[in-house]
């Protein structure tokens, strides 16, 4: 059996769409989809029980002897979310509980954590656990992610209390089916691709460092298809514990992806480029670009798609 918490959400869907095309289907959904319509992501995918996550200490103990995994993928995402407490207790708190319950019961973790944590990008975006420390996310919500993924390092090195196996995924920027729920929070693929189609243009904020021209500020954009592929490498093979970068290591510019979906959409739109709020600045990365010669090194091989591939795949779903 295999719990997936946040089952409903953008990754954990497809998640478990891929999960089901391998053969698994003993799966629990953790989630909070009261009547969101989050639902839609429900209803080609097949599990055999959906737990409330308020409710899951509840139950969770009747479901022990049977669990092999646990994938933690539910948690507040809303990067502009100010209030710290919430952000504390539903990404690290609950997290913490997991990861003991695992611990305690010798079952695998997997969770999620952010390319947030990597801040200004002044320590570079390695994913070795020693320099994981010196990171200084920009917001709340960074600094959340980054202070479990601390905590656990540290649980692992002092007091060696983990699970048998843990892996913390560090995801940068992903887009793909199922995210249509996140409002102002979709990747900015998806924000991109409706603003272009609806419009014939594109506002883009501007740059705020000099060295950088307007629309050039880059991520590191993943398709969810290859995120869903690497976490299922880590299900199935026996792979150090550890945390993880999972991107592409071949990052675009924005300027990039406006092109590349006006391509593939077959419109000559125009990009327009706007002041950033003040109520934003300097709580955003200029630049995301994993480091992925760690997930290399433990055998991963698969290419992922590249932009122009992925955002193609992308409209080809949602049309």
């Amino acid at each position: 059996m295999i719990i997936v918490t946040g089952g409903a959400g953008f990754i954990g869907s497809n998640l478990i769409k891929y999960l089901n095309q391998n053969g698994y289907y003993d799966i629990i959904i953790v989630d909070n989809v009261g009547s969101t319509i989050k639902f839609n992501n429900l209803t080609d995918i097949y599990f055999t029980d959906y737990i409330h996550k308020n409710d899951l200490w509840k139950v969770i103990d009747n479901y022990t002897d049977g669990i092999e995994t646990i994938i933690h993928l539910g948690a507040c995402s809303n990067t502009m979310v100010q209030d710290f407490e919430y952000l504390i207790e539903n990404n690290f708190h609950y997290t913490q509980k997991l990861w003991n319950y695992c611990t305690k019961n010798k079952i695998k973790f997997i969770y999620a954590s952010s390319a947030a944590t990597y801040g200004d990008s002044s320590n570079g975006f390695s994913d070795d656990h020693g320099n994981t420390f010196l990171l200084k996310p920009l917001n709340p919500y960074g600094l959340s992610k980054h202070l479990f993924d601390t905590w656990c390092l540290r649980k692992t090195s002092v007091n060696k209390l983990n699970p048998p196996f843990w892996a913390g995924l560090k995801f940068f920027n992903v887009y793909g089916p199922n995210e249509f729920h996140k409002g102002k929070m979709a990747s900015m693929a998806l924000q991109s691709i409706n603003q272009i189609k609806s419009t014939n243009s594109l506002k883009l904020f501007k740059s705020n460092d000099p060295s950088i021209k307007d629309g050039d500020q880059v991520r590191d954009f993943i398709y969810v298809e290859d995120v869903v592929k690497v976490i299922f490498y880590f299900l199935i093979n026996d792979i150090k514990s550890g945390i993880y970068n999972l991107g592409t290591g071949k990052p675009e510019s924005f300027n990039k992806l406006a092109q590349t979906i006006m391509d593939a959409l077959d419109i000559s739109g125009k990009i327009n480029y706007i002041e950033i709020p003040d109520s934003i600045k300097g709580k955003f990365q200029n630049m995301t670009n994993a480091n992925m010669s760690k997930l290399r090194s433990v055998g991963y091989k698969d290419d992922f798609n590249n932009l122009d591939t992925g955002i193609r795949k992308y409209i080809n779903e949602i049309q």
